[in-house]
């Protein structure tokens, strides 16, 4: 193999002149695919507040069950609405939920699987046992609960989707926490007398950083497919708010004569559902420093 050294006088200079190599970045594929696809959806449902093309709660019976072309790009539903300002007004109302679940799950959960993550068995047993038994409650089965005590709502529905998470982001931060505090930068930290709250908040929490901000886009994916289910089974946000899931549910009596009325939504949950799982992947394949080599 030739060498610098080795190689002609006008070759090295080339090679001096040009300076150190530097590695390629690699795109992250999965990444940029998943985060195209949720940024569609946010500026789907920014663009909902400034403008639809039509009212999507307005009735007009001479309109009822066209097929897309014309005025309605979609078509029109049994009621004669714009299926594009609902499809709109839907991105909102899914975002609105996801973001408030997913918060709800964090702001309880993280706090509680840090506190059963300080060792005491005491107070970790029982914060553990309570997580199991939440854990046991799906999303549909706690709006149900809820719906039937304060009525269906958006509100019931995203407390029910948040509750049902705060297992999965409590025990993910106690897994990661119970990591980090073995870590010798911590028992250094505990030296100088570093306990309780303050070892927490200033070095485990920055540390378990990236694990949370990955599952809160693999949860903000189940965030959606749960608004979607509960709006179809009726305990979600009630009509006349357009939803996605109520959407699909109204469209199954009127799938023989005009089919697309289920295509479009169901085609913008499947594409939600994926974007935030292919981002949530994409960002642990980033923030994973034993994967960022692959």
């Amino acid at each position: 193999m030739t060498s610098v050294a080795d190689a002609p006088p006008d070759a090295t200079a080339d090679v001096v002149a040009a300076g150190p190599v530097k590695p390629r970045r690699r795109w992250n594929l999965t990444l940029v695919i998943g985060a195209g696809l949720v940024g569609l959806v946010v500026l789907t449902a920014l663009v909902s507040f400034l403008w639809t093309p039509y009212d999507p709660t307005r009735v007009d019976p001479s309109q009822t069950l066209l097929s897309p072309g014309g005025d309605h790009w979609l078509g029109t539903d049994h009621f004669g609405r714009d299926i594009v300002s609902q499809l709109l007004v839907g991105a909102r109302t899914t975002l609105f939920v996801g973001v408030v679940a997913v918060a709800i799950a964090a702001v309880v959960g993280v706090p509680l699987g840090l506190l059963a993550a300080t060792g005491h068995r005491w107070l970790s047993e029982p914060v553990m046992r309570a997580l199991d038994i939440v854990f046991a409650f799906p999303a549909i089965l706690l709006a149900i609960i809820l719906a039937a005590g304060f009525g269906a709502s958006t509100l019931t529905g995203m407390i029910a989707i948040g509750v049902a998470n705060v297992p999965v982001f409590g025990r993910l931060t106690r897994a990661g926490a119970m990591q980090v505090l073995q870590s010798d930068f911590v028992l250094a930290a505990r030296s100088y007398g570093r306990r309780g709250v303050v070892l927490m908040v200033r070095y485990v929490l920055p540390n378990i950083a990236a694990l949370l901000i990955v599952q809160a886009s693999v949860s903000f994916a189940h965030a959606v497919l749960a608004e979607a289910a509960l709006s179809y089974l009726g305990y979600g946000t009630p009509p006349p708010t357009p939803t996605w899931g109520r959407m699909l549910q109204e469209a199954q009596n009127y799938f023989v004569v005009q089919p697309m009325l289920a295509v479009w939504p169901g085609l913008a949950i499947a594409l939600s559902v994926l974007g935030f799982n292919l981002m949530g992947d994409g960002l642990r394949d980033a923030l994973d420093p034993r994967l960022r080599g692959r």
